[in-house]
């Protein structure tokens, strides 16, 4: 079965749940991901867990159940079931029957979110920019906001050439180089070129940013996306921006947009990196608001597809090379 564009498929990858912020300890919240009610909770071991949201007895939302250390307690016959989804109590019978367990969930945080895998396992942790690994993050999330396309026509943006162009107006004959991970569960793009003269956007370029640009998206899970910007230029250090995707309809696309940057000591490195994240949101509020009306109507039939289109191609083709979850429809 094709994964690319297809509403039926769920890939597995990293889906957000909720920001951290909304889930204090004790807390906890039913919600729905890629079509599936989840409930969410954080124990008083201070980790955030997601279960499967129906009780197995008689199908009550956990989520308007009580958390009890780091067990949640179901609202209607007070069963109770730990992180790892199996009913450890039943108050009217010490008894604990066969098929009692709940489907579990993989659980991460970071970027100030908590994230969710279609898995009680994930396989790999949640995708990182190369340049922080290893460092200390600031990070703002942005309001998200819903396109009416598959996150993954919308996540091709970053790499379609012809668009640079055409509705940036930047004049850049673009290089790409492409590297995918050992698992197949991440693709590389990188985009260089030379900024010619011809117009003041590209002769701003040149003075503020140098000769040469370049940028780089990372996909991860064919449902994030990883740009950065402003890659060995002078002036700036890199630029960095999620975008995290989830199916909320058929037809219907939440992008949950987070900026990242390192996070840099003492009141001065306080400032640095809030300057950093202000330039990172308004390069990513232009970059919106000039692609938002093509996604928000297209209908996307790739029938004539160029040499320039390449890496538009080798996205496709690396999506249905994903493996689908079950959250997928049957």
């Amino acid at each position: 079965m094709l994964i690319f564009n297809n509403w039926n498929v769920v890939a597995k990858g990293w889906y957000i749940a909720c920001p951290s912020a909304d889930l204090p300890k004790g807390k906890a919240k039913s919600l729905e991901i890629c079509g599936q009610k989840i409930v969410v909770f954080r124990g008083e071991d201070g980790d955030a867990h997601a279960l499967n949201a129906y009780c197995p007895h008689l199908g009550t939302d956990l989520g308007i159940g009580k958390v009890e250390g780091n067990w949640i307690r179901c609202a209607f016959h007070h069963w109770a079931f730990d992180a790892s989804g199996h009913c450890r109590n039943i108050p009217c019978q010490t008894e604990i029957p066969s098929k009692t367990s709940l489907q579990a969930y993989a659980t991460t945080e970071k970027y100030g979110f908590v994230w969710v895998y279609p898995d009680e396992k994930a396989p790999e942790p949640i995708a990182e920019f190369d340049e922080l690994k290893g460092k200390a993050i600031a990070t703002q999330a942005d309001n998200p906001f819903e396109r009416s396309c598959h996150h993954h026509i919308c996540m091709m943006n970053g790499i379609d050439a012809q668009h640079l162009k055409t509705i940036h107006h930047l004049d850049i004959e673009m290089e790409l180089s492409l590297q995918q991970s050992a698992g197949g569960t991440q693709m590389d793009f990188t985009m260089q070129g030379i900024f010619p003269k011809s117009t003041w956007r590209e002769r701003v370029g040149i003075y503020v940013l140098g000769s040469t640009y370049a940028y780089s998206m990372r996909y991860a899970d064919g449902c994030m996306g990883l740009l950065t910007m402003m890659k060995n230029v002078r002036l700036f250090p890199p630029l960095h921006m999620i975008f995290a995707y989830t199916p909320i309809a058929v037809g219907r696309t939440r992008i949950q947009p987070i900026f990242v940057t390192a996070k840099r000591v003492g009141l001065w490195g306080w400032v640095v990196s809030q300057f950093l994240l202000l330039c990172t949101r308004w390069a990513y509020y232009m970059l919106r608001d000039e692609d938002g009306n093509i996604y928000d109507n297209i209908q996307f039939q790739p029938n004539v597809l160029l040499s320039i289109d390449a890496p538009l191609v080798r996205y496709m083709e690396y999506v249905n090379r994903l493996e689908p979850s079950n959250w997928s429809c049957r």
